[in-house]
């Protein structure tokens, strides 16, 4: 069947049924739904039998759902309605909750239901939710949609009750310092972690918090700034406090939209005298391994470690995903800790959001020389690829609970086994930014997928799904379990193999391999011809990096769909004749 599917953003959950609806057999194409720019010119191009709207901010025109079956993601139960659905859920701590695929109707979120999975909510960020056991329900709604589309035998049951929230506005945000407990703080910090942002004020000015960790050691005035720590800021509540890891500043008339940015880092000499009275201190996390007698149990960090039954486990999570200069140096500083530990397997990852997209485009874009900070971010990620490259005394492997793009997606492909959680998207290419690409790709992509396949997969920069990945030699393993489950099943399989028999042969073929591939050609030639074409890149003020960076992180809207997304993509028969009646239009969610 020939799916089209529109969107606001080729977002994460835009990318997982565009990757499972190719898995299935179905021809995909997708058109952005692009302001000022009609889509019903594209439809008729088009000609599909069905078109689907994972994440929609605008309505379809009633010339396309009046006349072809339009169906709409709708990341909330049967009744729920409205653009904040999901914002609602985790500001409210809703136990459980769930997804609707329903057809178009003339009132938003009101029409025919043809799917509709619950899930639970977990005490997570909104975006975290929604790449997690949101995706989840959504695609199983989706394919099951899908199929009963497809039979041409399925009637869609009307919503028999249904009430429309408004959009959930700053007012209904606020943060009360002097008030609030932290459970709260972190409530409505959770809400609105990646969009839109909490609005507040700090140090004389006005921000949007993003993101929220609780603290349980420091203490101190409500609303006062406590510490510093890998970036972020400590802030104390009524009851203890919360570590606020970005801020976005507040956008003034005629400038363009600012960059979220590591807190200390959108501070900048704010966070000292005379601002301040004294600087903030520096608060370091407990070290990788310390464990819950340190206090770990009650505090934040991006990076921990700890083992188990001779299996080492180096788990990191950074807001989006982002590798900073500064992150993968300190990053590649655990990694060399736990290396000197004495294991047989070393795992990296195993959390159940991003792995990694690589450098942090934010951070560049916000550097006094773009340029520099760009190089010096993409050495720092070479220099973490190359430890794992070289780790030759134990087997590495790479435990994908979230998605991983461009660099991040090579960094997993350095290890000797990469595991995703069945949901899990790959995007393992650098073209749509405008660049070559570095992280030792042109050694560690061709020689798990081929020469071949290497080529397409970096030509075509198309998403991955996790059960094509294994296909194609991307991944190793694919693991089907809920998003917070990951961790679980990640230590028992990584112990299972720290105890197997073979392990030692495994780790004596590996350096073997790695010696003669050495021999063949170093990787020190891989990296210096890798990084000659981006520094020229980098370097170039003309370079469309520098216009599609800023573009990503400003969010500017693109001027028409990509080609390559726009074309019809995966293969199947195709089933109905597109004529299926819809109803109205649908603004869709607003995901974080």
């Amino acid at each position: 069947m020939q799916v089209l599917l529109i969107a606001s953003a080729f977002n994460s959950l835009t990318q997982r049924v565009h990757a499972e609806l190719r898995d299935h057999g179905h021809q995909v194409a997708v058109e952005l739904a692009v302001p000022g720019k009609s889509l019903t010119p594209a439809v008729d191009r088009h000609q599909p039998d069905l078109i689907i709207a994972p994440m929609l901010r605008t309505a379809i025109p009633k010339e396309i759902w009046s006349s072809r079956t339009c169906l709409i993601v709708h990341p909330g139960p049967v009744g729920d309605r409205g653009p904040s659905s999901l914002d609602r859920a985790v500001q409210e701590r809703q136990p459980r909750w769930g997804v609707t695929v329903l057809q178009a109707v003339e009132e938003m979120d009101a029409g025919d239901v043809w799917a509709s999975v619950e899930c639970a909510v977990p005490p997570v960020a909104k975006s975290d939710l929604y790449r997690g056991e949101i995706a989840d329900a959504a695609l199983e709604a989706v394919l099951q949609a899908v199929e009963r589309f497809a039979s041409g035998a399925y009637t869609p049951q009307p919503q028999l009750t249904g009430h429309t929230r408004p959009y959930l506005r700053q007012e209904h945000r606020r943060i009360d310092w002097h008030s609030d407990s932290t459970e709260r703080v972190l409530r409505v910090l959770r809400a609105a972690d990646s969009q839109p942002g909490v609005r507040d004020e700090l140090l004389g000015g006005e921000w949007y918090l993003h993101g929220g960790y609780p603290e349980g050691r420091l203490h101190g005035r409500p609303g006062e700034l406590l510490a510093t720590r890998a970036g972020a800021i400590c802030r104390a509540t009524t009851d203890g406090a919360v570590w606020i890891p970005e801020l976005r500043a507040l956008r003034l008339p005629g400038e363009p939209v600012p960059v979220k940015l590591p807190a200390t880092v959108a501070l900048g000499d704010l966070l000292r005298p005379p601002h301040l009275p004294r600087p903030l201190p520096e608060d370091a996390a407990p070290p990788p391994g310390a464990g819950a007698g340190a206090g770990r149990d009650r505090t934040w960090s991006e990076i921990d470690y700890r083992e188990e039954g001779g299996a080492g486990f180096l788990t990191f999570s950074f807001p989006g995903g982002a590798m900073s200069t500064e992150r993968c140096r300190r990053l590649l500083d655990a990694y060399r800790t736990a290396c000197s530990r004495p294991t047989s397997v070393l795992v990296l990852g195993g959390g159940r959001d991003f792995f990694s997209n690589g450098i942090h485009l934010g951070v560049i874009e916000a550097a006094a020389d773009p340029a520099e900070e760009s190089w010096a971010n993409i050495n720092a990620m070479d220099d973490l690829v190359e430890a794992v490259l070289t780790t030759t005394d134990r087997l590495v492997v790479a435990a994908l609970g979230g998605n991983a793009a461009a660099g991040g997606a090579m960094l997993a492909l350095a290890a000797d086994e990469v595991w995703c959680r069945s949901g899990v998207v790959l995007n393992p290419h650098y073209r749509l930014m405008g660049l070559y690409g570095s992280e030792y790709w042109t050694y560690t992509l061709p020689r798990r997928v081929g020469a071949a396949a290497a080529t397409r997969l970096s030509g075509e920069a198309l998403p991955v799904s996790a059960a094509a990945a294994v296909r194609l030699g991307l991944a190793d393993r694919t693991v089907a379990c809920p998003p917070g489950a990951f961790a679980d099943v990640t230590v028992r399989l990584a112990t299972r193999l720290a105890g197997s028999p073979a392990a030692q042969a495994r780790i004596a073929a590996k350096k073997a391999r790695r010696e003669l591939d050495e021999a063949t050609r170093p990787l020190a030639v891989y990296r210096e011809t890798e990084l000659a074409r981006m520094r020229e890149t980098f370097f170039d003020p003309e370079a469309p990096y520098h216009a599609l960076r800023r573009a990503f992180v400003r969010k500017e809207s693109p001027a028409a769909t990509p080609a390559h997304l726009a074309r019809v993509h995966g293969g199947g028969s195709r089933h109905g004749d597109g004529s299926r009646q819809g109803g109205g239009p649908d603004a869709g969610p607003v995901p974080g």
